[in-house]
């Protein structure tokens, strides 16, 4: 169960009945939401570093670097990607905001944005450049026409990425194909580099990177020729190691889980009618506790008839079953069901409860056992914010402080399409996998239990171990999660790029039947 209590520098989630003034829930948002029509579940997911970590901020910077921007400075710039901020948890190393579509971390030094259905992500990096250079004072170069702003912050670094679409003919804007969010980034960036890896003619995903210390593209001058990239790959190497030095406790990994063809089943615990029935159960479960506490501590309650009007109902894999013998001692302590008496103790059943929003948000993520991912056992201070969709559909953000004071805050963020014609859950999480006294693998097969699939790929984003020359210690780190139990692997590559590790795996469920994967889009 998620800690309901407001951690040290932290507000309270949403998904909590406790108030607090730090607390943001933009309830505009989140009317008519409705995820009927959200059929592309797979996210585009940008990260811009401003620094290689929140204690290397330049020093004409702002303090706080990128987390004194005001929310609704934020919201503009979500505008231009056309999505709504439906909820924010603050936390004192990083802002997790929970978006009508997907999700955006801000930490000091960094920003990372994931957005999915037909959203227009790159329309707002333009944005989020002049917004780290007026809001929080980063180092910044005079703007131009091509990047549309009046100035612009140099980034350290940027990240692009994604896994094929579905449905590549309903995107908009530069998300159209790979080869036009290529030219849109090349347009801000220098010496950027975007990969494809996996299969062109199977699951694959795209890559795009720009180097330490990141070069604006100058204002460009007509007719001017393409210039011809050429790398010094033996300084850019050294340079990689001395900032990947420099990274936050040198734990900077990203895990990020991708899955589709859920199971048809165990869907349905992501849609509101299912969540609704379980929260009902809970409710009632509770209430009937509750009652049977007051009895032993106030003592028996003379005159009462036990049977009479009294309605029974038990849970049934989240369906609510009425039970007609109404001869069992509803107070007993052996009794499997639970009881509500609309004579003597009428309830009123919460509203939240049976409409979209954070508090069945919440259900789901206790019940389907996202929660216990990173338990608050061993992480107390851990906060999730989940949101539940109409008719269907799935969001959440995980605050996940070190249980080391020392520690840094972390965060990892699920969302889920169960439809069953284009179903999709994706899991990342920055969380080291030292911290958590696990072994990748163990998350994986945690994570892919919850949600069933068909099939799923795994990258892992890790920052370059500077003694490791010949990547052995990657490989080794990879074969360690080469099985999962119930899956093949069917793809692995592993990367050596600019200061960081990448492996990349492509599963099948041993027992799936399902033919060949929907590929959508194909190469570039």
């Amino acid at each position: 169960m998620v800690n309901t209590e407001i951690p040290k520098h932290c507000t309270a989630s949403p998904s909590s009945f406790s108030g607090t003034p730090l607390l943001t829930i933009n309830r505009e948002a989140t009317v008519d939401l409705d995820s009927t029509n959200s059929f592309e579940g797979p996210e585009k997911l940008l990260e811009v570093w401003f620094s290689a970590s929140p204690l290397s901020l330049p020093e004409a910077s702002a303090p706080g670097g990128l987390k004194v921007v005001p929310s609704e400075v934020w919201k503009e710039m979500l505008d231009l990607v056309n999505c709504k901020v439906l909820s924010i948890v603050e936390s004192e190393d990083v802002d997790a905001y929970l978006l009508s579509e997907s999700s955006m971390f801000v930490f000091p030094h960094k920003l990372i944005l994931k957005t999915c259905g037909t959203t227009t992500l790159l329309s707002g990096l333009p944005k989020i450049l002049e917004i780290a250079a007026l809001g929080a004072k980063f180092p910044h170069a005079l703007g131009d026409a091509v990047r549309g702003t009046a100035t612009a912050a140099i980034p350290y670094r940027v990240f692009y990425s994604r896994k094929n679409f579905l449905f590549p003919d309903r995107q908009r804007g530069p998300h159209r194909s790979w080869r036009d969010e290529v030219k849109s980034l090349d347009r801000l960036f220098l010496g950027g580099s975007a990969y494809m890896i996996g299969k062109m003619n199977g699951q694959h995903w795209y890559l795009y990177l720009t180097e330490p210390n990141t070069m604006l593209t100058p204002p460009a001058t007509p007719d001017r020729e393409q210039p011809v990239k050429v790398l010094d790959l033996g300084e850019s190497r050294l340079r990689a190691k001395a900032q990947a030095m420099d990274l936050d406790d040198g734990q900077d990994e990203t895990l990020e889980i991708l899955m589709t063809d859920l199971d048809l089943e165990n869907a349905q615990q992501f849609y509101l009618d299912h969540a609704s029935a379980v929260a009902e159960g809970q409710y009632f479960q509770q209430a009937h506790k509750a009652r049977k506490e007051m009895r032993t501590h106030l003592g028996s309650i003379n005159d009462m008839d036990e049977g009479e009007g009294i309605d029974r109902f038990r849970a049934n894999g989240g369906v609510i079953e009425k039970i007609c013998d109404d001869s069992v001692d509803v107070f007993s302590n052996t009794s499997d069901g639970y009881s509500a008496s609309a004579s003597d103790d009428e309830l009123t059943y919460p509203q939240e409860l049976t409409t979209e929003g954070h508090a069945l948000g919440t259900v789901v993520s206790d019940s389907s056992g996202l929660s216990a991912v990173y338990p608050t056992s061993r992480y107390p201070d851990a906060r999730v914010d989940a949101y539940l969709f109409t008719p269907c559909g799935f969001s959440a953000n995980g605050v996940i402080p070190s249980p080391d004071e020392e520690g840094s805050t972390h965060y990892f963020t699920v969302h889920v399409t169960p439809e069953p014609h284009c179903s999709y859950a994706s899991f990342e999480t920055n969380v080291p996998a030292s911290q958590t006294g696990r072994e990748t693998a163990d998350v994986i097969q945690q994570v892919v239990g919850i949600f069933k699939p068909g099939r799923f790929s795994v990258t892992l984003f890790e920052a370059k171990d500077v003694a490791d020359e010949d990547m052995s210690n990657a490989k080794k780190k990879a074969s360690k999660w080469e099985a999962i139990k119930g899956y093949r692997r069917v793809d692995r590559i592993v990367h050596d790029l600019e200061g960081y590790d990448l492996v990349f795996k492509y599963y099948e469920r041993f027992d799936w039947e399902g033919g060949a994967p929907r590929l959508g889009e194909v190469g570039f």
